[in-house]
């Protein structure tokens, strides 16, 4: 497995697990701790989460919760482009990573020191996606999303979710390699289109998507699996995270998608010691 990722000359290393910290500059993500929708909110919690050990910054602007809407690509290019030459502005060493489904978007944000594009329709939604994507020359996240977010959720079905995922991701996994991508990042889309069994018939089973011979990102922080499962509410759903998290890590995943940075980079150091463990 390619264990480091080219972001604009910098070269990330993810022999060990790494953290992208999750910021999302809209009103209407669905947990409430990750919405920050002014600039000095902003740049204060990447300063946090930059000091509690996040090697990404992942930016997004389109709620992708179930039943949302599509975003403007007009007016998400504006204020993703306006966030993030602030922020490289003032981080200038951040890894910046941008969750869009639009090309145009992805192109402006990397012409402003984006350095990921993280796309939650594996180019299903803007076919010009992953050419824009070669063509920019940075690493690209690939997920699985059945539908789009307004309809997702509406009883999803599979025969085998596991081996349907992992042949869809492999198909888009060679389509972005001969489009000319060379780094790819697979990520199985907790939440996104399934059930919580469905949810938790993934992560089982997360090992396999390493026969890709990619990084897997696991996008657990939060989701409905864990706080519908437990009968709490997001807000109170950190400590299942950090359990699913531990889980992900032993699966094989590379990269921890969070809200809490702190308590995702505890999760890798104790995996970390115990792996070094006689």
């Amino acid at each position: 497995m390619n264990t480091t990722i080219n972001c604009n000359g910098q070269i990330i290393s993810l022999e060990y697990p790494i953290v992208m910290g999750i910021i999302n500059i809209n009103n209407d993500s669905f947990y409430a701790g990750s919405r920050f929708n002014e600039m000095d909110s902003v740049l204060k919690n990447i300063q946090q989460m930059i000091e509690e050990g996040a090697k990404i910054i992942d930016i997004g602007f389109m709620t992708s919760k179930p039943g949302s809407t599509i975003s403007n690509p007009d007016e998400e290019s504006e204020k993703v482009s306006l966030y993030t030459k602030k922020i490289k502005e003032v981080f200038p060493n951040v890894i910046l990573s941008i969750d869009t489904i639009h090309s145009r978007v992805a192109k402006s944000a990397v012409m402003h020191g984006a350095d990921i594009i993280n796309d939650i329709s594996a180019g299903d939604y803007d076919k010009a996606m992953m050419q824009t994507v070669a063509e920019l020359n940075v690493p690209y996240i690939m997920m699985h999303m059945l539908g789009v977010p307004e309809n997702m959720q509406e009883n999803p079905l599979y025969e085998n979710v596991v081996y349907e995922i992992l042949v869809y991701l492999k198909d888009k996994l060679l389509e972005a390699q001969n489009t000319g991508i060379k780094d790819v990042i697979i990520d199985p889309g907790f939440g996104f289109g399934k059930t919580i069994a469905h949810n938790f018939s993934l992560l089982k089973h997360l090992s396999v998507f390493n026969i890709l011979d990619v990084p897997v990102l696991a996008g657990l922080s939060r989701k409905s699996m864990i706080w519908k499962s437990l009968e709490i509410k997001p807000a109170d759903a950190l400590n299942g995270t950090s359990a699913l998290n531990f889980y992900a890590l032993q699966q094989g995943a590379k990269i921890l998608r969070v809200h809490d940075v702190k308590e995702a980079v505890e999760c890798i150091k104790l995996f970390n010691e115990l792996n070094r463990a006689d």
